[in-house]
């Protein structure tokens, strides 16, 4: 709440001043609980980004996303492009946790686990206060003139970053195109020219986002925010200034009585705004520039205790809760959203639980009808497919005929005992015999594929015979 009736932040972003030019920021850097937890889950987060592509499940990468070869690996599993139902479906599920989890807890997501934010704050914020110190050392060297100082300071800090830079592209490199394409990459790191010309292209995009787009991804480029006015409501729960007990605010003098004064809490040290990553005054109210990084309630709390004032004037709290002490978290919309995220979940397992480890796929053979064999059957050529999806072979697999049962299936060229390897894509000819006294017209039959006796898949489709005269 902006009790100056200062309405001027609603008009301008605070990283862009007066004269259309770019404000660099220059958070101070933030300690305290909130932000040792984010430094944990950081680090957390970030080994499991970094390891993930070089862990290898029964051979297989741990997670690998192809797109090329449309070769996929979740959790040491295969995944084929037949699979894309399960990954529309987890980002459907996906969309729907991130509107749940901001309508209860604004972006909480923002400040804790998005890969920008972790990146940006976490690695390489960190990196410059290493280089260049806190806040006013920032500011001195920013206005500097380019002496040996300021080049050293400043080159180092931009190696590093590159350096980082090169590093996170190589891990993403990993999950594309797979960790053993970027192992054998740096053992001859100059057998390719074109590969190089790549990896250079995609780390100078990462260094130019951390070295010089920086807090402007979340202010400009990122939709989520835009998301955050329509998703939020008075009941979500978000970094939020307690104006009730702030203000009036007003400096601290020795023997003052505040409270006789008319004075809050807030005693306008801006320990808050000096701490914000994007350079906004969270005692104004919800912004979109706010990410919920929670370095701002770090920041009071400290002057809290300074002061011996109680923690909380900057905390986790909905807009009902600061006006009338209680807030209402499970709220029509909240109950809607789990609803659907709960069905939408229990769909997935099933699907998921009951993927078949080989798929079959049988399609009729373009621009053919039927034939009328002498013997007086109907015979329908058609072409399968069988994929293996587990990371195991398979040997003497059959194709089945199910239904009907007096039909009669052959693969062509070739006994019908098929050997797939593991992740392998096999594709057959196959012709489908049926009586021409007993079928007329389209007929629908199943078809099963067979390992020994246990059926592990099937599929059905259509069989086209002369129509009764």
């Amino acid at each position: 709440m902006n009790t100056n009736n200062n309405e001027s932040f609603r008009d301008h972003i605070g990283t862009i001043n007066e004269e259309g030019l770019r404000n660099w920021i220059h958070p101070k850097k933030p300690k305290g609980k909130h932000y040792t937890y984010r430094t944990l889950l950081s680090i957390v987060l970030l080994t499991a980004f970094i390891i993930g592509p070089f862990i290898k499940v029964g051979g297989e990468q741990f997670m690998l996303f192809n797109i090329l070869e449309r070769k996929f690996h979740i959790f040491g599993k295969p995944f084929f492009p037949q699979d894309f139902y399960l990954l529309a479906l987890a980002v459907v599920i996906s969309a729907v946790f991130l509107v749940l989890f901001t309508v209860v807890y604004g972006r909480i997501f923002c400040g804790w686990l998005c890969p920008q934010t972790i990146f940006m704050e976490m690695l390489f914020r960190k990196i410059e206060y290493f280089f260049e110190g806190d806040r006013p050392k920032q500011i001195k060297l920013d206005r500097m003139p380019w002496n040996a100082e300021k080049i050293r300071k400043r080159g180092l800090k931009w190696v590093v970053f590159y350096l980082v830079s090169l590093v996170i592209t190589s891990v993403m490199l990993a999950y594309v195109a797979g960790s053993d394409y970027v192992i054998n990459f740096w053992k001859h790191p100059f057998a390719d020219v074109k590969a190089w010309l790549i990896y250079l292209a995609f780390t100078t995009v990462f260094y130019f986002v951390f070295a010089w787009f920086r807090e402007q991804v979340c202010i400009i480029a990122c939709p989520y925010g835009r998301l955050q006015g329509v998703l939020t409501d008075e009941n979500t729960i978000m970094v939020a200034y307690d104006y009730k007990r702030g203000e009036k605010r007003g400096p601290m003098r020795k023997g003052q009585d505040r409270e006789a004064e008319g004075l809050g809490d807030c005693i306008d040290c801006k320990q808050c705004v000096l701490v914000c990553p994007t350079g906004i005054d969270i005692r104004n109210g919800t912004q979109l520039e706010c990410i919920n990084c929670t370095a701002c309630i770090d920041a009071c709390d400290a002057t809290m205790d300074a002061i011996g004032k109680p923690r909380g004037l900057i905390r986790y709290a909905s807009k009902v809760s600061i006006e009338e002490g209680h807030s209402k978290l499970f709220t029509t919309r909240v109950k809607f959203y789990t609803v659907v995220l709960t069905a939408l979940l229990g769909i997935f397992v099933y699907l998921f639980a009951h993927r078949p480890s080989v798929q079959l796929k049988v399609l009729r053979t373009r621009g053919q009808v039927f034939t009328e064999l002498p013997s007086g059957d109907i015979q329908n050529m058609y072409q399968a497919t069988i994929i293996n999806k587990s990371s195991h072979p398979y040997k003497n697999l059959q194709i089945k005929l199910i239904d009907p049962k007096d039909g009669k299936l052959t693969v062509s060229g070739a006994e019908n005992n098929l050997d797939l390897k593991k992740e392998e894509i096999k594709q057959v000819i196959i012709f489908i015999d049926l009586p021409k006294n007993k079928f007329h017209g389209k007929h629908t039959i199943k078809l099963g594929v067979y390992d020994k006796d246990k059926m592990l898949d099937s599929y059905k489709t259509v069989f086209i015979a002369p129509v009764a005269r």
